[in-house]
């Protein structure tokens, strides 16, 4: 997944969850953020960010927030992806490069299944399988964390998730991390318990937990390696 006309900026704050004030091109803009959750530990004051180009000349904002640059004491800095559109534009191209099915498999983008609508919905060699995907951008001590906000929707998801294996399909959720250097992927039972409770649950019921990292550059990102998912 690549953007196009990405620019480089410098964070001042974050006003409410949808927009930030940022300093590019020697001038203060106010820019769209493509992420609603809190990213408190990322988006600091005073930190490198870098901002995609709207297509639209009739948009209020002229520019989206896409990703931001990390410090960490004792560590190396992280580029992160902020973009919770991605995602599922990135596990597309990788579900379609055949990292996981077999060239034959046909992929389905947002199909229903009960009150939910999962992100894709595939058929391979007679399997019917549903696969949620979730975007991480927390990150602690090299550890990837999800949620970073309480989600009921995610909830919802995974109890949808389980009811599809009763009913004989396969299931899957699939952690796109957005950067690279990270070692293991846990819920954040801190953030939101019963998320990380859902997930074990999911997980003895035959629900397939992935995260996979991803490389990542101001203007891409693409899912690359898988890393363990600690419950």
């Amino acid at each position: 997944m690549r953007y196009n006309n990405i620019v480089e900026g410098v964070f001042l704050s974050r006003p409410n969850r949808f927009i930030a004030k940022v300093e590019t091109s020697g001038r203060e803009e106010t820019v769209h953020v493509k992420n609603t959750g809190r990213c408190k530990e990322l988006l600091i004051p005073g930190c490198r960010v870098f901002l995609s180009v709207s297509d639209n000349p009739l948009r209020k904002t002229r520019y989206d927030l896409v990703a931001a640059i990390k410090k960490r004491e004792n560590l190396p800095d992280l580029l992160i992806n902020l973009d919770s559109q991605i995602p599922n534009d990135a596990a597309e191209e990788w579900l379609r490069g055949r990292s996981l099915f077999s060239e034959d498999a046909t992929i389905r983008r947002e199909v229903k299944f009960g009150d939910s609508r999962f992100d894709f919905y595939i058929e391979d060699k007679g399997k019917k399988i549903f696969l949620e995907v979730k975007g991480v951008t927390q990150e602690i001590g090299g550890t990837a964390l999800f949620p970073d906000a309480p989600t009921e929707r995610g909830v919802k998801h995974i109890e949808e998730l389980i009811k599809c294996v009763d009913m004989g399909y396969e299931a899957y959720i699939l952690f796109v991390i957005q950067m690279k250097g990270i070692d293991i992927l846990r819920p954040n039972d801190d953030t939101h318990r019963a998320f990380g409770d859902a997930l074990r649950r999911a997980s003895d019921k035959g629900v397939r937990i992935l995260g996979m990292d991803c490389i990542v550059t101001p203007d891409s990102m693409v899912i690359d390696k898988e890393i363990p998912v600690i419950l």
